[in-house]
C-alpha cells in the first residue's frame, strides 16, 4: 500500500472552505495554533476564523494542519436560587 499523508499545505489547499481546522505555525518565539473555521485560501496563505478574530497565516510559515471535529455546544447559563 502507497498512501502518501498530504503535507500540510496540500490539506490546506484540498480542504472546503468552512472546515473547522487547527494550523500550527511558526512566530518569532516558536510555534502557535489557530483553531477555527478556514474561511480563505490563496497561493500565499490561508485565513482561519477563530473565537476572537480572523487569523491569516502565511502558508510558508505553517508546520501542521489538520481537521478537528465540531466546536463543543455551549453550556447554559446557571441561575442561583
Amino acid at each position: 500500500m502507497n498512501s502518501q499523508i498530504p503535507t500540510p499545505r496540500q490539506f490546506l489547499e484540498g480542504a472546503s472552505l468552512g472546515t473547522r481546522v487547527v494550523v500550527r505555525y511558526r512566530i518569532s518565539d516558536g510555534l502557535t495554533d489557530a483553531l477555527g473555521d478556514l474561511v480563505a485560501i490563496s497561493d500565499t496563505d490561508c485565513t482561519v476564523r477563530t473565537r476572537r478574530a480572523a487569523v491569516v497565516i502565511p502558508l510558508a510559515l505553517v508546520v501542521a494542519a489538520k481537521p478537528v471535529p465540531p466546536a463543543p455546544a455551549r453550556r447554559a447559563t446557571r441561575t442561583v436560587p
